[in-house]
């Protein structure tokens, strides 16, 4: 019996990758009183039982509001971080006039066609786990460059409204210059490779026909 209840046991760090969070996720979670350890091992380490795992799982899905709101700022080089600074600085003014208490600022240097982004990651996961009440934006591709009526989309499905500024000089020119050359490149990449492919398709069909048997 003893055995079964360790069994049905599981650490911070298990409990924290089965919820898709991070392990300081539980822990401020068991500091807001929303997810409680079921006991703590001799050196105080956090224990949760698997049942306990479940009805929580269950508890968020059925329907616990999502409260956070975030506002997220992006440049794709160093060399704009000045216009990350305006940026925020427009959302905290914005923030400030609606009200808005709590608000986490994040901002991240990526490219707009990255959709790798940690940051970005992180918040579209937060999102999926319906944490986000709304997401702020000072203009639309500052979140992504193409695309973005499906994350939008996304955002909406899973309780997060999503506010965008629509502040066209917070999204600098030198950006949409930089990601139109990357997908020039990609494409051109792709052409050069289908040429080199054709190339040594050609030269396998000659060489399979003249080594081929005479009848």
């Amino acid at each position: 019996m003893y055995s079964s209840l360790i069994e049905s046991m599981m650490s911070t760090g298990k409990a924290a990758k089965l919820l898709g969070v991070s392990v300081k996720t539980l822990q401020r979670w068991e500091r807001e009183g929303r997810l409680i350890p079921a006991t703590r091992t001799d050196s105080n380490r956090r224990l949760y039982t698997e049942s306990q795992f479940r009805e929580f799982i269950g508890l968020r899905q059925a329907g616990a509001e999502p409260t956070r709101i975030i506002a997220y700022c992006r440049v794709s080089g160093a060399a704009q971080k000045p216009d990350l600074i305006n940026q925020r600085r427009v959302l905290e003014e914005f923030v400030v006039a609606r009200g808005l208490a709590n608000v986490e600022f994040i901002e991240e240097v990526g490219g707009g066609l990255n959709f790798r982004r940690k940051k970005f990651l992180e918040v579209m996961d937060a999102i999926g786990r319906r944490e986000v009440k709304a997401l702020i934006l000072a203009h639309r591709d500052r979140l992504t460059r193409f695309g973005f009526e499906w994350f939008e989309h996304f955002a909406r499905t899973h309780g997060c409204e999503v506010l965008v500024l629509n502040q066209e000089r917070l999204s600098p020119e030198q950006e949409m210059v930089q990601d139109l050359m990357t997908i020039v490149h990609c494409f051109s990449s792709h052409l050069y490779g289908l040429r080199n492919y054709r190339k040594k398709l050609n030269e396998a069909l000659k060489k399979d026909v003249t080594h081929a048997p005479e009848e």
